[in-house]
């Protein structure tokens, strides 16, 4: 059994990127699964893992610098999927002196035995940008479909096993009945249950129902909190363990009248009179111990609990939200409990949702009352409502795309416009919102302003103007106006307005005239 050729896998990612055919991309994945299948046991897990969009690896160490300069590709397919992980774990295995070079000798040397579609491939790993939508259940689809798997059977394993790799590797040697052998452990994470986006009020109510329960939707660290006896773990919304920088949470946890519980929720910080600090403020707490190391807990968390999915040996992940949320009550004191309404109708949702922004909080979670706990997936049991800010800004690069936008300038370099200096700032980027017909319009008038290009970007001048929608903003040292842009989207073009018109730096701070450090 010899392994598989990356460079089947970067056919697959292809194809799947050119259509948007759910039907014709669950083919194309279940057809490599099935190949997979039929090689090395070893790699077959690895297979999938590149498939959903990410490497095996949680911190490789490479980004940006470590690809700025990489050799031409090869035109030879020799590459292994096997060889690609290797190098990517001796990548994350370098460390102290020297290790920059070191990095980027394994980094080169990998790209370098790379055709052009593994590149694209093996950036879209690295930076976890593969842009083929909802990855990981057309994975699961495919996964099902190539091992004549129920699908309801492995969509449920993967949530339960908190991986889709793990899932078809147990899928692959003990078919549906090792799958549906498979619960809830506590310790263990699970995927977490996701909302779906709605513009306002009526919208989440149109897809939700009367009546609901509506939450105040918290900008902090999605958590789920696990204990068993004395022991406490606490995962993220991408299930790394953050157990030992949340001391405080483990505290609260342990002083719970229970044996067991598994909690979902967030980790947010309260200024004085009660109202909840920015992201920015409490993000550093899970991506350092530094803080917790030193004794010095600057921002002191607090948990705020929105389900419950296991109380001392019971399950709840199948019952009504309304009896989840009953039973959290009987156990749990209403300050670790998030703020919470019933309403009854649109009008009373939407007095919520201004009530709950106005009180500084990001904005609200229409919750269907007889809804069960839908793990790792978007669904009308949970829709979130927020604000959305918009600017006026100027596009001065973008970068070809590839998958399905393979052929168009995809991804946006924006800029606000320094009111001190006259210059253009950059803010961030973003490839969101962009239709076929705008993909097809920016493609033709970024290259007939080109002024220069790099490999994968084209820089322009004069900029174009591009209405923005983001969720706010956040203090990052990645772009050279010390500020990014949270979720940002793009609306429409502006071609009323001049590049002199654009909004500027200040405007921008405006919404939050200092935001923390992020990086």
């Amino acid at each position: 059994m010899g392994s598989m050729l990356f460079s089947r896998l970067a056919q697959a990612s292809a194809e799947v990127g050119s259509t948007r055919s759910r039907l014709a991309k669950r083919r194309a994945l279940a057809t490599v699964i099935a190949e997979a299948a039929t090689g090395d046991p070893a790699e077959f897990g690895l297979v999938v893992t590149y498939l959903s969009g990410s490497l095996r690896q949680r911190r490789t160490g490479v980004g940006s610098a470590t690809l700025g300069d990489l050799p031409d590709p090869a035109t030879d397919q020799t590459l292994t999927v096997a060889e690609v992980d290797r190098a990517f774990a001796e990548a994350a295995a370098v460390s102290g002196a020297g290790s920059v070079a070191a990095r980027a000798a394994i980094v080169s040397d990998l790209f370098g035995r790379a055709t052009e579609a593994e590149h694209h491939l093996l950036r879209g790993l690295v930076f976890e940008e593969i842009r083929q939508g909802a990855l990981e259940s057309l994975v699961q689809d495919g996964l099902a479909e190539a091992l004549g798997l129920p699908l309801p059977t492995v969509q449920r394993a993967a949530m339960l096993l908190g991986s889709t790799a793990d899932t078809a590797v147990l899928a692959r040697s003990g078919g549906t009945e090792a799958l549906q052998a498979v619960g809830l452990t506590v310790g263990r994470a699970i995927q977490p249950m996701l909302a779906a986006p709605a513009a306002d009020a009526a919208a989440a109510v149109g897809k939700s129902g009367l009546p609901v329960v509506v939450d105040a939707k918290l900008d902090g660290i999605r958590v789920q909190v696990h204990r068993a006896g004395q022991r406490v773990r606490i995962f993220t919304r991408s299930l790394d363990e953050i157990t030992d920088r949340l001391p405080e949470i483990v505290e609260a946890v342990l002083d719970l009248a229970v044996s067991e519980i598994i909690l979902d929720g967030e980790v947010v910080g309260l200024d004085g009179a009660g109202r909840p600090l920015p992201f920015q403020v409490i993000s550093s707490r899970t991506a350092s111990r530094t803080d917790v190391d030193a004794g010095r807990l600057r921002t002191p968390l607090s948990l705020f609990a929105f389900d419950l999915l296991h109380l001392d040996g019971r399950d709840l992940l199948d019952e009504p939200l309304h009896q989840r949320a009953r039973t959290m009550e009987q156990h749990l004191p209403a300050g670790l409990i998030v703020p919470r309404r019933r309403a009854e109708t649109v009008e009373e949702v939407s007095e919520i949702f201004l009530d709950a922004v106005a009180q500084g909080f990001e904005g609200v979670v229409v919750k269907n009352l007889d809804a069960g706990y839908a793990a790792g997936r978007r669904d009308a049991g949970w829709i979130k409502v927020k604000p959305r800010h918009t600017f006026d800004l100027a596009v001065t690069a973008a970068e070809w795309g590839y998958g399905r936008r393979q052929g168009w300038l995809s991804n946006l370099h924006l800029a606000a416009r320094d009111q001190t200096t006259g210059e253009l700032v950059m803010l961030g980027k973003t490839f969101k919102g962009l239709t076929d017909v705008m993909l097809t319009w920016q493609t033709e008038q970024v290259l007939a302003r080109e002024v220069r290009r790099d490999r994968s970007t084209v820089y322009i001048d004069p900029p174009l103007v591009a209405e923005i929608a983001c969720d706010g903003i956040q203090r990052s040292s990645r772009y050279p106006g010390g500020i990014a842009l949270r979720f940002a989207r793009v609306l429409r073009y502006r071609e009323d307005k001049s590049p002199d018109e654009i909004d500027s730096l200040a405007t921008v701070l405006a919404l939050n005239p200092q935001p923390p450090p992020v990086d």
